[in-house]
Formats: C-alpha cells, sequence, structure tokens
C-alpha cells in the first residue's frame, strides 16, 4: 500500500496541474480556511512518505536532504553571468556568488545582497542557484548571493554578524563589484528573510546606512513558535514545528532570549526608517502568521509594505518551480518589485 502512495504521489507531482485538480480536488487539504495547490498538495504528500516530519533528521541528513530536494524540483536558469567570489564576513572571507543578466550594461547595477534560506543549519550558495539567477535576469539587476556561516558549528550571532559585515562591504568594494551604492536591496528566505530583519534592526539601532528595499520570502520573525498557523500546520511534512523546534535549538545558544530584535525582528521596538519591503507568504507553511504579522508591523510603522499571498502554496516553493508553476510566477513578482523600487 505505501509503495501504491507513492507511485500516486509522484504521478500527481508531474502530470500537469488541471488534471490533478480534477481527480484530487476534494481531498486538497485546508489549513485555516485556505485550500493547498493540488501541486504543492503532491509534493508534501510525496515528502510525508519518505520522512517523519515528527522526528528531524541529523545535520548531515538535513543538509543533504534540501540539497538533493532542490536539485530534483527547481528548474535551471543559463541566462545569467556567474561569477565565484569572497565577501567578507565578521570572522573572514567567506564564499559569495555574482549574477548578472546576460544583456547587463558594464558598469554598476542595482544590487540585491541575498541570503539564503535554511534554517540557520542548511542551505548554500548551490540550494539557491537558480533562485537568485533568476531574480537577477527577470529584474534587469544584479544579485550577490552570500554564504553566511551555519549553525551548529557557528551559532548565533555568528549568521547576523556575517550578513551585516558583508553588507557594509558592498559599500567598501562598490567600485570592484560593480555595485550601484544608492540602489541597493538586502533580502532572503525563510532564515535567510530572518536575517535580513535582523540586518535592517542593526542598521536602524545603529544609525547606518539603510538600503533602499527589503525583499521578505516566507520570513521567519517570531521565535516563539506559538502562531496560529504553526499550530495548524505543525505536523507538514515540509516544515514541520519539530523541524523549526530543532534548528533554533542548534542556532541558539541556550541562555539566549528568543525575543531579542536580532532573534525575532517582530519585537523590535520600532521599524520606522527601514526601507521599502515586499513580503511574500505562502498559506500552507506555519510561517504564514509571521510574515502578515512583520507585514502589519512595517505598515504601521509607515512603511511602503507589498504583500504577496500565494494561500494554497508550502515552504520553500520558490525553489521547486520544475513542479510547482506558482513558484515561477512567485519568483517574476519578486524581481518585478525589485525592478520597481530599484531601477526607477
Amino acid at each position: 500500500m505505501r509503495y501504491l502512495k507513492l507511485l500516486w504521489a509522484l504521478a500527481r507531482v508531474y502530470m500537469p496541474g488541471w488534471i490533478v485538480l480534477y481527480f484530487y480536488d476534494a481531498a486538497l487539504p485546508v489549513a485555516q480556511g485556505r485550500r493547498a495547490d493540488p501541486k504543492a498538495a503532491a509534493v508534501a504528500d510525496l515528502v510525508g512518505l519518505v520522512r517523519d516530519p515528527n522526528l528531524p533528521p541529523s545535520v548531515e541528513e538535513s543538509r543533504g536532504q534540501m540539497a538533493d530536494f532542490v536539485a530534483r524540483f527547481d528548474r535551471p536558469e543559463t541566462q545569467v553571468d556567474r561569477r565565484d567570489l569572497t565577501l567578507l564576513g565578521a570572522a573572514g572571507e567567506r564564499p559569495a556568488r555574482l549574477y548578472r543578466p546576460l544583456e547587463a550594461p558594464e558598469g554598476a547595477l542595482p544590487t540585491l545582497l541575498y541570503f539564503h534560506g535554511g534554517g540557520w543549519v542548511q542551505g548554500g550558495l548551490e540550494t539557491h542557484d537558480h533562485l537568485c539567477a533568476k531574480l537577477a535576469r527577470r529584474a534587469g539587476i544584479q544579485v550577490i548571493s552570500y554564504s553566511y556561516r551555519l549553525a551548529p558549528e557557528h551559532p548565533f550571532p555568528a549568521a547576523p554578524d556575517d550578513v551585516l559585515v558583508a553588507y557594509q562591504t558592498l559599500f567598501k568594494q562598490a567600485d570592484a563589484l560593480r555595485v550601484d551604492v544608492d540602489r541597493i536591496a538586502v533580502g532572503g528566505d525563510s532564515a535567510g528573510a530572518n536575517l535580513t530583519a535582523s540586518l535592517l534592526y542593526t542598521l536602524s539601532a545603529e544609525e547606518r546606512r539603510m538600503p533602499a528595499g527589503q525583499l521578505l520570502i516566507y520570513p521567519a520573525v517570531d521565535a516563539r513558535l506559538t502562531a496560529k498557523s504553526v499550530q495548524a500546520l505543525a505536523r507538514h511534512p515540509l516544515l514541520s514545528k519539530a523541524r523549526m523546534e530543532g534548528y533554533l535549538d542548534l542556532y541558539l545558544p541556550a541562555d539566549q532570549d528568543r525575543l531579542a530584535p536580532r532573534v525575532s525582528p517582530l519585537f523590535a521596538p520600532s521599524l520606522t526608517g527601514q526601507p521599502p519591503a515586499f513580503v511574500l507568504v505562502a498559506g500552507h507553511d506555519p510561517l504564514w502568521d509571521d510574515g502578515q504579522a512583520y507585514a502589519a508591523r512595517l505598515t504601521e510603522d509607515g512603511l511602503p509594505v507589498e504583500l504577496c499571498e500565494f494561500s494554497g502554496q508550502v515552504h520553500g516553493f520558490l525553489n521547486l518551480t520544475k513542479v510547482i508553476p506558482e513558484g515561477d510566477l512567485a519568483i517574476s513578482k519578486a524581481a518585478n518589485w525589485l525592478h520597481r523600487t530599484l531601477c526607477k
């Protein structure tokens, strides 16, 4: 029976979405009134058959799972120039990768400094290669993907410290990197969006130069893990509450205050003075409420916010474009916002 379920899940992953919807609509999961996209539900079912959401894997297994998942399900992007380089972090040079559209002119370009997701424990330049390349080509900008130090080898505050130094380095090495310093955005997904929001809190608190925009894709901004969407989707195969708790335990020292703004940016005293924001949320992602709450805070503090909702989608769907068409649409929406924000 398990073998048949696995075959059915694989078939739904790869068959056209309208066929899946025709045969499967009545069985689509619903979370807080939000019905799952049929392709996203198929991917979640497939993952649920091969791993237990309540049994967090080892660090090595987790890293391997993410790398393999993206390699199988993300569509490549070839229409960019890629260049590997290093960018300074708090403890020395760190790997980075620069993307420029093939048709980009010589000279400085608007630039997005991107921080990958992965629970502060996994992910890197390779897992987010195609996503960063697509953002660069579709927005007509330069993207620099940055590999900050990962836990548990390097727990908090290593990652946010690296991110702060990398951001400052863009200004110091602007000529060599061909960065237009007046048109820099920072962004990331999941843990990378957390680091983006943490960076902006630090820049504000220390009265440092702000970027021109912030891109927050399913941001994790509340380490309490008590939001309604976290509870409703606690056993979701792609990102369960047990996995999130495991990531936080590896990332944060035992005595770390989890409500400190560098950990949970939602609790920053004020977000006033930050740049315009693009916040993308997925309805079958436990972080749905995090993104909604943070967008509301940004708006309350007077910032221009574009909230982009994909109510049927799952965590990580922008890295699954080979099998989830809405992932490709979401990347285009983010790229369009980047172009409007940085290229005006």
